[in-house]
Protein backbone atom coordinates (compact mmCIF):
# COMPACT_ATOMS: atom_id res chain seq x y z
CA UNK A 1 0.00 0.00 0.00
CA UNK A 2 2.85 2.62 0.49
CA UNK A 3 3.93 2.84 -3.00
CA UNK A 4 0.27 3.30 -4.12
CA UNK A 5 0.76 6.46 -1.42
CA UNK A 6 3.74 7.63 -3.47
CA UNK A 7 1.65 6.96 -6.48
CA UNK A 8 -0.89 9.41 -5.51
CA UNK A 9 0.55 12.08 -4.49
CA UNK A 10 2.49 12.07 -7.79
CA UNK A 11 -0.81 11.96 -9.48
CA UNK A 12 -2.18 14.70 -7.54
CA UNK A 13 1.36 16.55 -8.58
CA UNK A 14 2.21 17.38 -5.05
CA UNK A 15 5.87 17.10 -3.50
CA UNK A 16 6.18 15.45 0.13
CA UNK A 17 5.99 18.66 2.20
CA UNK A 18 2.96 19.99 0.31
CA UNK A 19 0.58 16.11 0.58
CA UNK A 20 2.19 15.79 4.38
CA UNK A 21 0.75 19.12 5.17
CA UNK A 22 -2.42 18.09 3.17
CA UNK A 23 -2.62 15.11 5.72
CA UNK A 24 -0.99 17.18 9.09
CA UNK A 25 2.00 14.95 8.85
CA UNK A 26 6.03 15.86 8.71
CA UNK A 27 7.82 15.27 5.33
CA UNK A 28 9.63 13.17 7.12
CA UNK A 29 6.93 10.83 8.15
CA UNK A 30 5.62 10.75 5.17
CA UNK A 31 8.37 9.89 3.39
CA UNK A 32 9.26 6.53 5.88
CA UNK A 33 5.63 5.85 5.14
CA UNK A 34 6.06 5.94 1.36
CA UNK A 35 9.09 3.58 1.66
CA UNK A 36 7.40 1.42 3.71
CA UNK A 37 8.95 2.10 7.21
CA UNK A 38 6.40 3.20 8.63
CA UNK A 39 2.54 2.35 8.73
CA UNK A 40 -0.25 4.53 8.70
CA UNK A 41 -3.89 3.65 10.66
CA UNK A 42 -7.38 3.50 9.21
CA UNK A 43 -7.70 7.26 9.92
CA UNK A 44 -5.00 8.06 7.74
CA UNK A 45 -6.69 5.92 4.67
CA UNK A 46 -10.04 7.69 5.30
CA UNK A 47 -8.50 11.08 5.07
CA UNK A 48 -6.21 10.79 1.86
CA UNK A 49 -9.56 9.20 0.18
CA UNK A 50 -11.35 11.82 1.24
CA UNK A 51 -8.91 14.39 0.71
CA UNK A 52 -7.65 13.16 -2.70
CA UNK A 53 -10.98 11.89 -3.93
CA UNK A 54 -8.84 8.43 -3.97
CA UNK A 55 -11.07 5.01 -4.63
CA UNK A 56 -10.07 3.59 -0.99
CA UNK A 57 -10.52 -0.08 -2.54
CA UNK A 58 -7.47 0.57 -4.29
CA UNK A 59 -4.98 2.20 -1.95
CA UNK A 60 -6.07 -0.52 0.20
CA UNK A 61 -5.59 -3.69 -2.87
CA UNK A 62 -4.92 -1.53 -5.78
CA UNK A 63 -7.99 -3.31 -7.72
CA UNK A 64 -9.67 -1.16 -9.37
CA UNK A 65 -9.47 2.76 -10.34
CA UNK A 66 -7.09 5.15 -7.99
CA UNK A 67 -9.56 7.97 -7.96
CA UNK A 68 -13.86 7.94 -7.19
CA UNK A 69 -15.21 9.96 -10.27
CA UNK A 70 -18.69 11.46 -10.57
CA UNK A 71 -20.72 11.96 -13.80
CA UNK A 72 -20.15 15.17 -13.80
CA UNK A 73 -15.81 14.59 -14.04
CA UNK A 74 -15.42 13.48 -17.65
CA UNK A 75 -17.83 16.41 -18.36
CA UNK A 76 -15.74 18.49 -16.80
CA UNK A 77 -11.98 17.41 -17.74
CA UNK A 78 -13.54 16.95 -21.48
CA UNK A 79 -14.32 20.83 -21.48
CA UNK A 80 -11.33 22.18 -19.63
CA UNK A 81 -9.05 20.21 -21.69
CA UNK A 82 -10.39 22.14 -25.13
CA UNK A 83 -9.23 25.47 -23.24
CA UNK A 84 -5.93 27.07 -23.93
CA UNK A 85 -3.94 27.29 -20.70
CA UNK A 86 -4.14 30.89 -19.61
CA UNK A 87 -7.70 30.31 -20.25
CA UNK A 88 -7.30 26.79 -17.78
CA UNK A 89 -5.37 28.79 -15.28
CA UNK A 90 -7.90 31.56 -15.06
CA UNK A 91 -10.89 28.66 -14.30
CA UNK A 92 -8.63 27.29 -11.29
CA UNK A 93 -8.80 30.30 -9.83
CA UNK A 94 -12.12 31.22 -9.73
CA UNK A 95 -12.98 27.63 -8.93
CA UNK A 96 -10.47 28.00 -5.93
CA UNK A 97 -12.30 31.09 -5.45
CA UNK A 98 -16.08 29.51 -5.58
CA UNK A 99 -14.74 27.37 -3.05
CA UNK A 100 -13.93 30.16 -0.41
CA UNK A 101 -17.30 32.10 -1.26
CA UNK A 102 -19.34 28.45 -0.77
CA UNK A 103 -16.99 27.95 2.75
CA UNK A 104 -17.82 31.39 3.89
CA UNK A 105 -21.86 30.68 2.88
CA UNK A 106 -21.72 27.67 4.62
CA UNK A 107 -20.36 29.17 7.88
CA UNK A 108 -23.07 31.62 8.20
CA UNK A 109 -25.62 28.86 8.13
Amino acid sequence: MYRRIKEIRRAVGLNQIEFAKRLGLSQSTLAMIEVGRRSFGDKHVKLICSEFHVNEKWLRTGAGEMFVTTCYDREFIDVFEQLRPETQKLLVTIAKELLETQAKLLQKK
